[in-house]
């Protein structure tokens, strides 16, 4: 399977590419990065240096790689943080590219806005432009529950009415919705939940909630997620490797007491899943 990424890159850390390429590697997958910044550090110390790099720069690099004679290898185009307008251009552009030579790839789209606790720490026409000219045109996306909210004008928070919201996401055009970072009242205390919608149904998983949040675990699960159910078609699957191989990646980096994530310590938490959690049907 071949991956092209296009999302943001750090020197010191990791999220986007700097957090997605290593796991896809560890379990297969050949990946083509196409960074769309290059900082010192995430966003998330208040403070970095770099630079955004310029959309027509983006799509030079893209244009590129379809000269190499690559894009009919490209099984999944997969994008994340989006950190100036017009690069919602260039990767609707490059999915146009990619399905033209090879129908049967994917776009899987992690819709980076924000969360419930910080809200939206993105340019305010980012959501804009992600709910109206990026999502309709993937097949997969990967929002939190706050995230896929603000997609759908909803609220969504009990198991039925994000339910409700996926339905509303999907027919906006992606067949496959993730949402992660699932908070509903009537779970387990102690715990956050995922959940997988697709044609065939809708799975939940539900793991230990650790008090501790490590930027880049959703670039590590938009990535593993969209790889496994690729290969496997099937999103209950996808949706227990992934929970198994991030659930590990995040208590070893809790255990460690580092603000970054232990992503090469927990490499083989990825090729080799524990599999310590099962997902319920709930449709």
């Amino acid at each position: 399977m071949k991956i092209l990424s296009i999302q943001s890159a750090v020197a010191h850390g990791y999220v986007g590419n700097s957090a997605a390429v290593f796991p896809l590697q560890r379990i297969g997958v050949e990946v083509l990065p196409v960074n769309t910044v290059n900082f010192s550090n995430h966003t998330g110390y208040g403070a970095w240096r770099g630079s955004l790099i310029a959309p027509e720069d983006v799509h030079d690099v893209i244009l590129g790689i379809e000269e190499r004679g690559v894009l009919p290898q490209i099984d999944v185009v997969l994008s994340g943080y989006q950190g100036g307008t017009g690069i919602g251009d260039v990767i609707v552009d490059a999915v146009q590219r990619v399905k033209a030579a090879n129908p049967t790839a994917i776009y899987a789209c992690d819709p980076v806005m924000g969360n419930a606790k910080s809200g939206c720490f993105v340019a305010p026409e980012i959501p804009h432009l992600l709910r109206d000219r990026v999502v309709p045109v993937a097949d997969i996306i990967t929002p939190n529950q706050f995230e896929l909210g603000f997609l759908t004008g909803t609220e969504p928070t009990t198991l039925d009415s994000t339910l409700a919201s996926v339905d509303l996401a999907r027919a906006m055009g992606p067949g496959t919705v993730l949402v992660t970072s699932v908070e509903r009242p009537d779970r387990e205390p102690g715990t956050v939940e995922m959940l997988a919608v697709d044609a065939e149904g809708a799975w939940i998983v539900q793991t230990p909630h650790l008090p501790f949040k490590a930027n880049g675990s959703g670039d590590v699960t938009a990535a593993l997620f969209s790889a496994h159910y690729r290969s496997t078609g099937d999103a209950a699957a996808a949706l227990e490797r992934t929970a198994s191989s991030v659930f590990d990646l995040i208590e070893l980096t809790y255990q460690s007491g580092e603000r970054e994530l232990r992503l090469v310590q927990a490499q083989d938490f990825y090729a080799h899943p524990r599999m310590q959690f099962s997902a319920r049907r709930v449709r």
